[in-house]
């Protein structure tokens, strides 16, 4: 029965352990993807405003 305690402790541990990784790579990718986003929406405008100054240059 004593070993029994200790493989469940030691499975539950491990289970804690997977539990907390899983948990930092998510937060990980969903700081990556806001990251992107906000890089994206920052080239967009860069490449708007370019666009623009082409133009009015062009006229």
């Amino acid at each position: 029965m004593n070993n029994l305690i200790l493989f469940v402790n030691s499975f539950l541990s491990y289970v804690l352990v997977f539990a907390i990784v899983v948990v930092l790579c998510a937060i990980a990718i969903a700081i990556g993807i806001t990251m992107r986003k906000k890089k994206d929406a920052k080239l967009a405008l860069q490449s708007e405003a370019a666009i623009e100054q082409n133009e009015i240059a062009e006229s």
